[in-house]
């Protein structure tokens, strides 16, 4: 029996998930799917210009692994973009990353990945204080799940 697969950390979530070719109609067109770990993958890597270590890291899986999720991608892309199919963004097996602040009162939160940009958030929604600071994650290494951190897609355990 096979071991089943860890969840992979996403830290982006594309609004835009069909892509179809022009002129042709939906009715017609076969459909090619990329799970939101394969867009992920690309993005890293292809969009941010990440090495394959680097990424792997984001998404807190292997090297290896963080390889054949990406070659699996990109072999869907060119089979949709060189055969004239549709590109269907969704699914997968993955957790929401999400950044986790703690202001000197006490209070903790969490703020999606995405919506601070890299930016500490500005302060604490519990008091209003402006001393906050980031909460580094207990669980590191691939595959842990440390604060912070939301399922998503079929990660449900």
């Amino acid at each position: 029996m096979a071991r089943p697969p860890k969840c992979r950390r996403v830290e982006f979530l594309p609004d835009v998930t069909y892509f179809k070719p022009a002129g042709i109609p939906l009715r017609v067109l076969e459909e090619v799917l990329l799970s939101v770990e394969e867009a992920e993958a690309i993005r890293l890597k292809d969009l941010e210009g990440l090495e394959q270590e680097q990424g792997a890291e984001r998404m807190h899986i292997s090297r290896p692994t963080f390889q054949r999720v990406l070659a699996s991608a990109r072999q869907k892309v060119a089979d949709a973009l060189l055969n004239g199919k549709a590109i269907r963004i969704e699914g997968g097996n993955f957790d929401m990353a999400s950044r986790r602040f703690r202001c000197f009162n006490g209070h903790e939160w969490d703020v999606p990945f995405g919506a601070v940009a890299g930016e500490l958030s500005e302060a604490c929604p519990a008091c209003s204080t402006a001393s906050i600071s980031e909460v580094q994650p207990i669980g590191s290494g691939f595959g842990g799940r440390g604060p912070g951190r939301h399922r998503r897609g079929r990660c449900g355990r």
